[in-house]
């Protein structure tokens, strides 16, 4: 991508996770990479779930344990209820707890008409973005106890839509649901539930869900009139994950560029 998002940490660290054990979906690149990156300035071990993009998750490693943590790379699909299953199991095996769970592994797919959208892309989209949040959820409550935190990213368009991206904007606002249901399901055994709903960040996703013209102008109708970089998203994930959001649950976050969101 040119130019390259930017995902380094802006800032040095405060050792506000440290100790913990953070695992991160779709960590790979874009918001992933620099969540993963900005959670092992603070302290933390990180697991990277990905899906194929191989070179990408070892580059992210490589940066995580530039940070002096420990990181291991978990490669399948979260749409997998086994896979997720293995992908908790590994992670507390190898990096010995959980403490912070981040559901961010997200695809996303235009369509210019209702008829367009097929049964199977409809049923992926979902599968990846509603399911695997609720199976890696499930699969890693056990080892979550008082004090954890479960982070899931949604999106501006779960509060405003997207004429081209209805299924992907369905599953956002369903995941803005599942974080407020959560958050009062688990809020009695400590267990802190809250979202991230970024606008227009520069990551890999726009290149590959949009042709040249729109992605040259991504961002640009913000009123910051710029796209986000996935470094100034980070810290979201930071504060929300650390004992600093320690009287926060059922919220969401909204690094988007300045749109107010009612």
């Amino acid at each position: 991508m040119v130019p390259r998002p930017e995902f380094e940490p802006r800032f040095k660290g405060a050792d506000k996770l440290k100790g913990k054990v953070v695992l991160i979906s779709g960590g790979d690149s874009g918001i992933g990479r620099a969540t993963a990156v900005a959670v092992a300035r603070e302290g933390a071990d990180v697991a990277i779930i990905y899906l194929e993009e191989h070179d990408d998750a070892r580059e992210t490693q490589r940066l995580v344990e530039e940070e002096g943590a420990h990181a291991i790379i978990l490669a399948g699909d979260i749409g997998s209820e086994a896979f997720c299953e293995q992908a908790v199991e590994r992670t507390v095996a190898e990096l010995g707890r959980l403490d912070v769970l981040i559901n961010n592994a997200a695809e996303q797919h235009e369509v210019h008409g209702l008829e367009e959208l097929t049964p199977a892309q409809l049923e992926r989209t979902f599968r990846t973005n509603v399911f695997g949040f609720f199976y890696l959820t499930r699969a890693a409550l056990p080892h979550l106890h008082k004090g954890a935190a479960i982070i899931n990213t949604a999106s501006i368009t779960a509060f405003e839509g997207h004429e081209t991206l209805l299924d992907y904007s369905a599953t956002k606002g369903a995941i803005v649901s599942f974080t407020r249901s959560l958050s009062q399901l688990l809020m009695d055994k400590g267990i802190r539930v809250n979202a991230v709903a970024p606008g227009p960040i520069w990551t890999p996703l726009i290149p590959a869900s949009f042709d040249a013209e729109k992605t040259s102008r991504h961002g640009t109708s913000a009123p910051m009139k710029r796209a986000g970089q996935p470094n100034e998203v980070a810290p979201c994930f930071v504060f929300l994950a650390s004992e600093d959001a320690s009287y926060m649950s059922g919220q969401v976050l909204h690094p988007n560029g300045g749109t107010i969101i009612p």
